[in-house]
């Protein structure tokens, strides 16, 4: 009513409410919103215990690389030592990509059970070199000569050699891949015989 007076308690006690309301309302949201002012998108710091463990498993872990990694070089050199055995020893089952089969065995074999001009090229190409150092006309022609005769008596043996083995290949092998079989053959044709490898399997003259 418009002319009654209010208790002073009244007044005071509702002011007193409704100050201390909105208070109580905040409370909450702001200790929702209060985290580590140091922690990364809003996560709590972790403890020292869970520190360490993450600490531990990196450790861990760049230890297993560096095993695994240990272990790569072991088995490759462990594969590189197997390969020079087979090498020295002909087992096919370690030999490199390019050596490896049937077809290629055969070519060499039949490098290595002949004689070959293009295997005496490098000891006659070091008499032909000491002669045409020689200041003496004769002696250089000689030299001249003699490195004529090797290059053409090489072109004639590898032209026969390739022919003979091509049809020895196809007569041989008329299902498997002869591919560069030809080439391999000659190519080890122009090493001296103890310097070959895979080493020779057979001796000079045996039929392979």
């Amino acid at each position: 009513m418009p002319g009654e007076r209010l208790p002073l308690g009244f007044v005071f006690r509702s002011r007193a409410k409704e100050e201390k309301a909105p208070v109580a309302d905040k409370a909450p949201a702001d200790s929702k919103q209060t985290r580590d002012p140091q922690a990364p998108k809003g996560r709590p710091t972790p403890k020292r215990s869970e520190a360490q463990s993450q600490r531990r498993s990196v450790a861990n872990t760049s230890l297993s690389r560096k095993d695994a990694a240990k272990r790569q070089r072991e088995e490759r050199r462990a594969q590189l030592e197997r390969q020079r055995q087979a090498l020295a020893g002909g087992d096919e089952r370690f030999l490199p990509a390019r050596d490896k089969g049937p077809v290629r065995k055969f070519a060499r074999d039949t490098i290595d059970s002949r004689f070959n001009v293009a295997e005496f090229f490098l000891p006659t190409a070091v008499v032909i070199l000491v002669l045409s150092m020689v200041r003496v006309s004769s002696l250089q022609t000689i030299a001249l000569l003699l490195w004529l005769v090797v290059i053409v008596l090489i072109v004639l043996d590898s032209l026969v050699t390739g022919f003979r083995l091509k049809k020895r290949l196809a007569e041989r092998f008329p299902d498997q891949n002869r591919r560069g079989a030809v080439a391999y053959a000659l190519m080890r044709s122009l090493q001296m015989r103890r310097l070959r490898l895979p080493k020779p399997q057979v001796k000079r003259g045996e039929r392979p």
